[in-house]
C-alpha cells in the first residue's frame, strides 16, 4: 500500500514540491511513497480529492487556498493559529490538522542573511495574502516593524498608489519583502509596482518567489546595489518541517 502526500493549488505548473519529495523518497529508499499535484479548481474540490486518495497522510497547501482550506480542517496547530493561514496538512484517519511551515522557512532564512540589529530596519510587506501572514508573524517575534502594501489601501494597509507617491516610504524602510506570486514564471518581466529607482545600497530585498531565480523585482533592486535574496531557501526550509511534521 502507498503512502501518499501532495500539493493543493491553483495553478501548479510552478510547483517545486512533487520533485523535491520524490527525489527524497528515493533517497530515503521509500518505493511505497509518493507525491501528487492537485490543481484544484476551487478549494471545495478537496472534499472529492480526499475520498479519491485514502491513502493520503500529509498534503501541502500553496495559492490561493492557505485561508480557503481553514474550514476544511478539523484543528489547528499553534502555528497556524499564529499565522491565521495553512501551507501543511497532517492526515490521520478523520483528522486533519493545520500547520504553517512557512513561517519558520522564512524566520531561518531571513536571520541569518539580515545584519543585526534587527533594530534598524522597518519593513515594506508587498501582498496581503496566505504568505504575508507568516512574513507578517515572523516579523513580530523578531521584533522589526512593518507596513502592508496592497493594490487597495486599508486602515492598516498602503497602496502601492501612495506608496509610489511619497518617496519617504522607501527611504524610511530599508528591508522590502515581496510575498506576492508576481513576477513568478510565465510571467517574469512583471513586478510589483513600487518605485525601485529609489533602492539604495542600504536596502534588502527579498522576493519569496524563486522561479526565476532572479526576479525582475530582484534584477532592478541589484541594478540599485540593494541586497537580495530569493525564496528558494526558504522553500527548502519548509518543505523540510513539513517531513518533520508528517513524521512527527
Amino acid at each position: 500500500m502507498k503512502t501518499e502526500f501532495g500539493l493543493i493549488g491553483h495553478p501548479l505548473s510552478h510547483s517545486f514540491s512533487q520533485r523535491y519529495f520524490r527525489e527524497k523518497f528515493s533517497q530515503l529508499g521509500l518505493s511505497d511513497h509518493d507525491y501528487h499535484l492537485f490543481d484544484l479548481n476551487s478549494i471545495e474540490e478537496l472534499t472529492s480529492t480526499l475520498k479519491h486518495y485514502p491513502n493520503l497522510v500529509g498534503l501541502n497547501v500553496t495559492i490561493p487556498y492557505k485561508q480557503a482550506v481553514i474550514p476544511y480542517l478539523t484543528q489547528l496547530d499553534a502555528s497556524a493559529q499564529k499565522v491565521g493561514a495553512v501551507n501543511v496538512i497532517r492526515i490521520k484517519g478523520d483528522e486533519r490538522i493545520g500547520y504553517n511551515s512557512d513561517y519558520y522557512g522564512f524566520k531561518q532564512s531571513l536571520e541569518p542573511w539580515l545584519p543585526k540589529p534587527f533594530s534598524q530596519f522597518s519593513a515594506l510587506i508587498l501582498g496581503t495574502g496566505g504568505a504575508s501572514k507568516a512574513v507578517k508573524a515572523a516579523l513580530v517575534d523578531l521584533d522589526i516593524p512593518f507596513q502592508l502594501v496592497s493594490r487597495k489601501k486599508s486602515v492598516d494597509t498602503l497602496s502601492y498608489e501612495q506608496l509610489n507617491a511619497d518617496p519617504r516610504l522607501i527611504a524610511n524602510h530599508k528591508l522590502i519583502i515581496n510575498t506576492t506570486p508576481v513576477g513568478m514564471h510565465p510571467h517574469s518581466l512583471e513586478y510589483p509596482d513600487i518605485p525601485t529607482h529609489l533602492l539604495t545600497d542600504q536596502h534588502f530585498v527579498y522576493d519569496l518567489v524563486y522561479n526565476p531565480e532572479k526576479t525582475m523585482l530582484l534584477s532592478k533592486a541589484q541594478s540599485q546595489l540593494a541586497r537580495i535574496k530569493n525564496g528558494l531557501e526558504m522553500l527548502h526550509l519548509q518543505a523540510e518541517k513539513s517531513w518533520e511534521i508528517w513524521n512527527a
